[in-house]
C-alpha cells in the first residue's frame, strides 16, 4: 500500500496535539485551586488549606512541565509539516502565538520558581502573589491559543493580498465571532477537569480512610465547584452550539447526524451509526424534534444538513458524531454526580457514601476525556478546511517524503507513550505518598534546600514506594 504523506502529516499533528491538550486541561484547573487554597490559608490559618496547596503543587509542577515540553513541538510542526499554511497565514497567526509567549509563558516562567521553591524565601503575601500570577498565566495562555484557533474556525479582520492573509483589524481578528464562546467553554472545561481530578483523588483517600481532614475538605470544595461549573458549562455549550449553527452549519450537521439538505423537526440522536457511503444513519435511537427545539427553539425548526454541500466539503462524520456524544455524555454524568453529592450533603452522608466515592474515583480522568473529545469535535468538524471556507488542509501540507513523516510519527508515538508512562508513574507515587502531615508542615517547605531538590524528591518517593 502506498503511503500518503499528507495523511501521515495530519495524523502526526492530531496525535501530538491530542497528547498536549491532556496537560493544560489539568494545569489551568489545578493552578486555580492552589491559588484559592493558599488564599484561604492566609485568611483563616486553617492548616488543612496549606496541606491541600502543598500536596497539589507537586502534581501541578510535573503536569505543567509535560505541557510545556509537548506544546513546543506543535509550533515547529506548522513549519515542517504545513509550511504553506505558515507562509500564507503567518502575518495573522504568528503574532498571536508570539503574544502567548510574551504575555503568558514568560509570566508563568518568571513566577513558577517562586511558587515552587519560594516558601520562606519570600514573604507569605509574595508567595501567594506568585501563585496567583502563575494561575493567571495559564488563563492568559488559554486566551491566546483559543484566539488563534477561533480565527481559523471563524476568520475575521483579514484581507488577502497576493494569496497571503494580512491583518485588516486586530480587534476583529482577536474577537472573531466564535472566540468568546469557545474561550468560555474551554476555560470552564479546564476548571471542571481540575475539579474532578481533585474530587477523584480525595474520594480515593476517603475510601481508604487516609488523610481524612484534607480529603474531606478537598472533596467538599470540589463538589461545590462541580455543582456550579457543570450546569454553567451546559449553558455555555448551548450558546456555543448556536454560534456553530450560524457560522459552521456543516460541522453542526455532523455533530447531530443530519444528512438531508435541510431537515425540519430534526430529532436528537442518542445513538446511530452514520454511514458515509449510504449518506444516512443506521440503528437510530432518537428523541423526535428535540435537536430542532434546542438549536432553533422551535419544534419544527429547520437545520442545514450534510447533503447541502458536496461530499468533498464534509468532515469525517463518524468521528465528529461520536466525539460529541462522549463529551456531552460525560458532561451529563458529571452534572448528575454534582447533584447527587448535594443530595447526600443535605443528609450528612457526603463522605460516607461508597457509591459516590467510587464513582468520583472512576471519574478522575473524565474532564480530560471530555476535553479531548470536544477538541476532536472542533478540529475534525472543521475539515476539510484549515481556515474555514478559505484554506483547505490538503492544499497546505508540506511536500515531504512519506517515509520521513512515517518515521517521525512513529518516534512521536514511542516517545510520547514513554513520557506518559513516566508521568503516570510519578503521579501514582505522589498520590500514594499523600500530603505532608500536620506536624511536619512547618518543615515541609518546598525550596528550603533548592539545589538538588528534584533529585532528593525522587529518592524520597522511591524510598516510600519500597516501604509500601
Amino acid at each position: 500500500m502506498e503511503l500518503d504523506a499528507a495523511l501521515l502529516s495530519r495524523l502526526q499533528f492530531a496525535f501530538t496535539v491530542s497528547f498536549h491538550i491532556l496537560f493544560p486541561s489539568v494545569t489551568i484547573g489545578l493552578a486555580t485551586f492552589i491559588a484559592v487554597w493558599e488564599g484561604l490559608w492566609l485568611k483563616t490559618r486553617n492548616p488543612v488549606y496549606l496541606q491541600l496547596a502543598k500536596f497539589w503543587i507537586k502534581p501541578f509542577a510535573i503536569t505543567f512541565g509535560m505541557g510545556v515540553v509537548s506544546g513546543i513541538v506543535l509550533s515547529y510542526e506548522f513549519g515542517t509539516n504545513f509550511s504553506e499554511f505558515s507562509r500564507i497565514t503567518g502575518a495573522v497567526l504568528g503574532p498571536l502565538m508570539a503574544y502567548e509567549v510574551l504575555t503568558a509563558f514568560f509570566l508563568e516562567a518568571g513566577f513558577l520558581g517562586v511558587m515552587l521553591f519560594g516558601w520562606q524565601r519570600v514573604s507569605e503575601r509574595m508567595h501567594f502573589f506568585s501563585t496567583c500570577v502563575v494561575a493567571l498565566g495559564t488563563w492568559i495562555s488559554a486566551f491566546w491559543i483559543i484566539v488563534a484557533n477561533s480565527w481559523m474556525q471563524t476568520p475575521a479582520g483579514y484581507e488577502i493580498v497576493d494569496g497571503v492573509f494580512q491583518v485588516a483589524s486586530w480587534p476583529e481578528v482577536i474577537f472573531n465571532p466564535s472566540m468568546p464562546y469557545r474561550l468560555a467553554h474551554m476555560l470552564l472545561a479546564a476548571l471542571i477537569t481540575g475539579t474532578f481530578v481533585v474530587a477523584g483523588v480525595c474520594a480515593y483517600y476517603l475510601l481508604r480512610r487516609k488523610y481524612q481532614p484534607m480529603a474531606r475538605k478537598g472533596f467538599s470544595m470540589a463538589l461545590w465547584f462541580a455543582l456550579v461549573l457543570t450546569p454553567l458549562q451546559a449553558f455555555v455549550g448551548d450558546l456555543h452550539g448556536l454560534n456553530v449553527k450560524e457560522h459552521q452549519p456543516i460541522k453542526l450537521a455532523a455533530m447531530e447526524g443530519i444528512w438531508p439538505e435541510t431537515e425540519t423537526g430534526a430529532p436528537l440522536l442518542l445513538f446511530a451509526l452514520p454511514s458515509k457511503e449510504d449518506e444516512t444513519n443506521h440503528f437510530e435511537i432518537a428523541i423526535p424534534h428535540l435537536a430542532s427545539l434546542i438549536l432553533t427553539h422551535e419544534l419544527e425548526g429547520e437545520l442545514q444538513g450534510l447533503k447541502s454541500v458536496p461530499p468533498e466539503d464534509r468532515p469525517p462524520v463518524a468521528v465528529v458524531f461520536f466525539s460529541f456524544r462522549i463529551m456531552v455524555g460525560l458532561g451529563v454524568l458529571m452534572i448528575a454526580v454534582a447533584l447527587y453529592g448535594l443530595w447526600l450533603r443535605r443528609g450528612g452522608r457526603l463522605y460516607s457514601s461508597p457509591l459516590l466515592l467510587r464513582v468520583c474515583t472512576l471519574l478522575t480522568p473524565a474532564g480530560v476525556v471530555a476535553t479531548v473529545a470536544g477538541w476532536y469535535v472542533v478540529e475534525v468538524g472543521r475539515q476539510p478546511w484549515l481556515v474555514n471556507g478559505l484554506v483547505r488542509t490538503m492544499d497546505v501540507v508540506s511536500p515531504l517524503p512519506a517515509e520521513r513523516v512515517l518515521f517521525s510519527l512513529t518516534m512521536f508515538v514511542i516517545t510520547y507513550s514513554l513520557l506518559l508512562a513516566v508521568y503516570l508513574y510519578f503521579m501514582r507515587k505522589l498520590i500514594r505518598k499523600g500530603p505532608p502531615d500536620f506536624a511536619s508542615l512547618p518543615e515541609q517547605l518546598i525550596g528550603t534546600h533548592a539545589p538538588g531538590y528534584a533529585l532528593a524528591w525522587v529518592k524520597q518517593l522511591d524510598a516510600h514506594e519500597k516501604v509500601h
